[in-house]
Formats: structure tokens, sequence, C-alpha cells
């Protein structure tokens, strides 16, 4: 697997992904890690009496990153998605299978989220100090962020049609940190399955994906990160089984001006940082491509207006408020709370 794909942009918070209970027979229980895009995998699975090795789990995850590397790395540049950001606008590229339905469902997202997720706000978080330069996070002049808007925007500079892309922009570029991520682990979950292994939780970076039960036998528990940049707890425990699981956060990545906190979390639409009182918004859905697309609406929406696009769309989400005077504040979907019920 080539070191060379990071998704590390998407700087937020960590889960704590674990069976919070006693194992049982150590020779049933598979644990892998290693490192990918930018950041770390864990895997857990339960060999459940078949043939399964750890040798032969391991080729298995890193086939299935290393192609994921290919197709999707944004520093790789040899990559699918290179080959995509350095063609001229108005030429018509084919895509791969998998890159297609990546563009596909981030364009659902981006649709369904009034804008809020957009896959080609790059050259917004670059400018801002964000990126994966050596530039320092600064405020940006006025006109520099209009220029970076003019090359961003999906629906005005990249045209998706029948598995094919064309961009209308040239410098316009596809950056993948918010839902390749999520897209590995379910490459990962999809070739655990092909083992046939039926137990298991896949972790890149914080996005997972759980199927079946944990080593004690009970479906999948998965701490949530209190938002607190000066310390490391829990704010919560989810049961998670079948489910793809990301949390985006804005609270360990950002930098201060005359007192005011600038976040790593880009508004497509402003080309600013969010401003609300949302800090943190974890997702439950059918996969973890989803979820790492749809953590990341939800963040920069905030919780006013991701609450109903939630409900709308019948998302399990949390957010979490950190309000001036009032503390930590914590909201669930109907979706959500059903979940954990």
């Amino acid at each position: 697997m080539s070191a060379t794909l990071r998704f590390s942009r998407r700087s937020f918070l960590i889960l704590s992904a674990s069976a919070l209970a006693a194992c049982q027979a150590e020779d049933e229980v598979l644990r892998l890690s290693g490192a990918t895009m930018g950041t770390t995998y864990n895997v857990i699975a339960l060999s459940s009496g078949n043939s399964v090795d750890k040798a032969t789990l391991k080729a298995a995850i890193e086939a299935a990153l290393a192609e994921v590397d290919t197709q999707m790395s944004n520093w790789n540049a040899a990559s699918e998605i290179s080959r995509v950001n350095a063609a001229a606008a108005d030429q018509t590229m084919a895509l791969s299978p998998a890159l297609a339905r990546v563009m596909q469902n981030a364009e659902m997202v981006h649709t369904a989220s009034d804008g809020r997720f957009d896959v080609t706000v790059g050259p917004l978080i670059d400018l801002w100090g964000f990126g994966s330069g050596a530039e320092v996070p600064h405020i940006p002049a006025d006109a520099e962020i209009e220029a970076a808007l003019a090359i961003s925007g999906q629906p005005r500079v990249l045209t998706l049609v029948d598995g094919s892309l064309r961009k209308s922009v040239d410098n316009a570029e596809i950056y993948l940190p918010a839902i390749g991520k999520g897209y590995g682990v379910d490459r990962v979950a999809e070739a655990l399955r092909a083992l046939d292994l039926k137990d298991f939780m896949v972790e890149i970076g914080g996005d997972l994906y759980a199927s079946g039960r944990n080593p004690n036998g009970t479906p999948w528990q998965i701490g949530i990160e209190s938002p607190v940049a000066s310390e490391r707890s829990l704010d919560s425990v989810a049961t998670v089984t079948g489910m793809g699981m990301a949390t985006s956060g804005d609270y360990r990545n950002f930098f201060e001006v005359d007192g005011k906190r600038y976040s790593h979390i880009i508004d497509p639409t402003t080309g600013r940082p969010i401003l609300h009182d949302t800090v943190s918004a974890t997702v439950l859905t059918e996969n973890a491509m989803l979820a790492d697309a749809w953590s990341t609406a939800m963040l920069v929406l905030g919780r006013e207006r991701g609450m109903e696009i939630a409900e709308a769309e019948g998302l399990a989400v949390m957010f979490i408020d950190d309000v001036a005077g009032q503390g930590l504040t914590t909201t669930a979907s109907s979706s959500y709370t059903a979940l954990q019920a």
C-alpha cells in the first residue's frame, strides 16, 4: 500500500472503537492495524471457525487499500483522480465504476445538503492554510477568497453524466478527503465479507463500519469523543451494527486572530470557516462512505438547518453544540434516537 494516499486534511474527532467487554478465546479474534491515507487503520474480526488467518486477512486488507489509492489519492500523481484533475476543461473523461460511484454519491449529498458538501472545496481549504502544503493558517484577502470560489462549486465546475465527468472550468480540482476515507472503509469491509467474515469492525482515521457482533457477542460499542480541545474524554457511546459511522468536529484544527477562532471547516457557499455553535456531528448510515460525507455536511450546516435536513432525509445524526454560557448541549435526530433505543 502506497504511503502517499493522505486524506488527513479532514482533521476531526477521533473515535474510540472497541469492544467494551471481555473477549472470547483470543485465537478466534483477529486484530490488525497499519498506516493508510495519512492516518491509521484498525480491523477487529471474528474468524467464527473458518480458516482465515492473520496473513490472509492482512493481504486482503492491503489489496483493498492499494486499489483505493490507485483510484482516489490526490497525493498519488498516477492515480485516477490525479489524472482527472490534470485534464483540461471541456474534456470528457470516463470514470472507473468505483470513482463514478463515489462522485455520484458526492453529487447526491451536495444537492441534499444545500451545497454544504462539496468535493471542489480544496482550493479554499488550501487558501486558509489548512491544506497539505506549507502554508501557515491565516485570514486570506477577500479577493483571494473570490478567486478560489471561482474555481469551486460542484454543479458549476463539474458535470457527471453516465459515469463520465467533464470540468467546465480550468484549474478546477476534485478532492476526496471527506468521502474517500469512508469509501476505503467500505472496500475493506467488502474484502472481509469475501473471506466469509461476518462479525468485524473496520476503522480508518475515525470513520468506521461495524458488522455483526463484537468479541463479547454483543453489538459493537463505539465511543464518541467529547468536543473539548484541551482534553480527551468520551461524550457518549453509540451502538453500531450493520452500519457506517463518522464524526466530524471543528475543535482541534483551528487558529485564532484577535480572540476570534477560525476553524478548518470551510463553508463552500461562503468560502469562509463556519461560525455557528455546532462543534461536532456524528452520522450513522448504511455505509461509511455516506457517513463520511454526511458528517462533514452536517457540521458545515450546523444543528438548526442540519436537523431539518436530517429529519427530511431520515438520517441518524447527533449534534453537539458549544453554546456560550451554557456549555455543551447534545441534540439527536429521531432516527439516531431510535437506533440507540
